[in-house]
C-alpha cells in the first residue's frame, strides 16, 4: 500500500515514471517531462493510436502491461494516473519500495505550470477544441503559450507545447484526480482566466446525478480568485445557477441579446463560416472560420473574449481563425472514396452527438447523411441515457449502433441496450440498424454507401481503426 506521506515531489527529480501513460493528457505530460530533461519510463495496458505512436515518436518507450518490474530502477518520482486503482502492480511496488508519487494534476503544477498564467477551459462539452482555439490564437500572436489539452491540434500536430511564453493552456477536466485524490483534476489549479462552457450530467462512474456533478463545479467556481476572469456561457441554466457563488469577474457569452460576448450575422460561406462578434453592444470585428457548427463558433467566442483579456489584437484573432486547422478526432475528415467521405468525431454524450451531427448536416445538406455510433464512455454504456440517445440521432438519414466492445464493465441492470435503442429510433421512423461488431458495419457500408454520402463515425475510442478499414473497403 502507497503510504499518505510518499504523495510529494522531491526538490530533485531527474527519473520519472508514469503510470497509465496512453492516457491523452498522461501522454501529453509524459513528452512534455522528456522536453525539460527528465529521464521518462511509462506502462500502461491499452496501447493504441494515436497516442502510441505519439510517444514512440517522442521517444518514449512504453512497456506493456503493469508490473512491479518496470519500478525496479527506483525512479525519483511516480505519477499515478486516475485509470488505475490502489491494487495495481506498480501502484503496490511504488508503496512497497517507499517510492514518491504524485498525480497528473500535482506533477502539471510542479513542473509545467509554474510561474505561468493558467488559462483553463471547463464544462462538460467543447473543451478540446476551444482549448486548441485559444492556444493557437496565442500562439499567432507571438505569446509562445505552453498548452496541455486532450486531443492532437492540428496545427501543432501535439497536444502539447513547452512554450516560453508566461501563458499555459489547460484543459481542465472534472473527473477524479486519482485513486488517492477522488476530487476533480480542476481543482488543483489556479486560473488566470477560465472558460465554463457547460454543465451536464457525464462521467457516471464517478457522479452520483446531475447535483453531484453542479457541486464539483460549484466548488471550483466559487474557490477562483477575485483577480482572475470567468467566461461563461449564456445559455446554461446549470451554469448560471452556479455563477452566484463566483467570487472573480464572469463575462457571458453565446447569442442572447444582453450577452457581454454575442455572435450576430452568422453565415454559412462554402468551405467557411463568416461572423460578427459584438463585446458589450459595440462591433468587436467579422471573423471567418472552417470549422462547422453553432456549438464551435460559441467555442471560438469563448477563445477571443479570452484573448482579448491578455490584450491580443482583433486582426491577429481574425488571422489566427483563418488558418485554424482544426482538433484530430473532431469532425475531422479522414478521407473520400468513390465520393463517399468519412469523418471522424469524439463525439459520446447525447448532447455532443445531437450538436455533431447537426452542424455535418448543416455543412453538407445536399448529402445523405449515415452516422455511425460506438457507446463507449462509463456513461454512454448505462441506461441513464437510454431515452436521450433516442432523439439526438434526428438529423441522421440512416444509423448503425454498434454494440459497446466493453459492455461488462458495467453492472447488468445499468447496462444501455443498443437493440432497444435500434427499436426505437425505427420507431421514430428512423432507418436505424443494430451490430454485433464493426465487421458487420464496414461490410454492410461497403457495399451500401453511393456517391454523395457522408458517413460520420462517432466513439471516444479506436473503433477498432474502423475508419481506415472503412475507406480500404470502400
Amino acid at each position: 500500500m502507497i503510504h499518505p506521506e510518499h504523495n510529494r515531489i522531491p526538490k530533485t527529480v531527474k527519473t520519472i515514471h508514469l503510470i497509465a501513460v496512453c492516457g491523452t493528457a498522461m501522454g501529453a505530460l509524459a513528452c512534455m517531462l522528456k522536453d525539460k530533461g527528465f529521464a521518462i519510463t511509462g506502462s500502461d495496458t491499452k496501447v493504441y493510436p494515436p497516442m502510441s505512436r505519439f510517444l514512440a515518436e517522442k521517444g518514449i518507450d512504453v512497456m506493456s502491461g503493469f508490473d512491479a518490474a518496470h519500478l525496479s530502477y527506483r525512479p525519483d518520482l511516480v505519477v499515478v494516473g486516475n485509470a488505475v486503482s490502489r491494487d495495481n502492480a506498480e501502484v503496490q511496488a511504488t508503496g512497497q519500495m517507499g517510492l514518491a508519487y504524485c498525480s497528473m494534476p500535482q506533477a502539471v503544477n510542479r513542473f509545467a505550470a509554474a510561474g505561468k498564467r493558467q488559462l483553463l477551459v471547463a464544462g462538460t462539452h467543447g473543451k478540446t477544441t476551444t482549448s486548441s482555439l485559444l492556444a493557437w490564437i496565442l500562439f499567432c500572436a507571438k505569446r509562445d503559450p505552453s498548452f496541455i489539452i486532450g486531443g492532437i491540434v492540428s496545427n501543432f500536430s501535439s497536444n502539447y507545447r513547452t512554450g516560453s511564453g508566461d501563458c499555459i493552456v489547460l484543459e481542465a477536466d472534472e473527473y477524479d484526480t486519482a485513486f488517492f485524490d477522488k476530487g476533480p483534476k480542476f481543482l488543483h489549479y489556479s486560473p488566470d482566466a477560465t472558460v465554463l462552457t457547460s454543465i451536464e450530467f457525464d462521467h457516471a462512474d464517478i457522479y452520483r446525478d446531475l447535483n453531484h456533478v453542479r457541486s464539483a463545479f460549484e466548488k471550483f467556481v466559487a474557490a477562483m480568485d477575485s483577480n482572475s476572469l470567468l467566461v461563461h456561457v449564456d445559455d446554461d441554466a446549470n451554469v448560471a445557477d452556479i455563477i452566484g457563488s463566483a467570487q472573480c469577474t464572469c463575462r457571458s457569452y453565446g447569442m442572447l441579446p444582453d450577452s457581454n460576448w454575442r455572435l450576430e450575422d452568422m453565415a454559412i460561406d462554402p468551405p467557411a463560416t463568416r461572423f460578427r462578434v459584438i463585446r458589450d453592444g459595440r462591433d468587436f470585428g467579422v471573423f471567418r472560420t472552417r470549422m462547422i457548427g453553432r456549438h464551435n463558433l460559441k467555442n471560438i467566442l469563448a477563445a477571443i473574449a479570452v484573448a482579448d483579456r491578455l490584450d491580443v489584437p482583433p486582426k491577429v484573432i481574425a488571422e489566427a481563425l483563418e488558418h485554424f486547422a482544426g482538433v484530430k478526432r473532431r469532425q475531422e475528415i479522414r478521407g473520400e472514396k468513390r465520393g463517399i467521405i468519412v469523418i471522424d468525431d469524439f463525439a459520446h454524450h447525447p448532447t455532443a452527438v445531437r450538436e455533431t451531427l447537426g452542424a455535418v448536416r448543416e455543412h453538407f445538406s445536399k448529402s445523405r447523411l449515415i452516422a455511425v455510433f460506438e457507446p463507449r464512455t462509463h456513461s454512454s454504456m448505462r441506461k441513464v441515457f437510454q431515452q436521450e440517445y433516442v432523439s439526438v440521432f434526428d438529423p441522421a438519414d440512416r444509423i448503425c449502433i454498434r454494440e459497446p466492445s466493453q459492455l461488462g464493465k458495467v453492472p447488468e441492470g445499468e447496462r444501455l441496450s443498443s437493440r432497444q435503442l435500434v427499436e426505437d429510433l425505427t420507431k421514430r421512423g428512423k432507418d436505424a440498424a443494430h451490430f454485433e461488431n464493426t465487421e458487420g458495419i464496414i461490410d454492410d457500408l461497403a457495399a451500401s454507401s453511393i456517391s454523395g454520402d457522408v458517413i460520420l463515425i462517432m466513439s471516444n475510442g479506436g473503433f477498432d481503426n474502423i475508419h481506415e478499414r472503412l475507406l480500404e473497403a470502400l
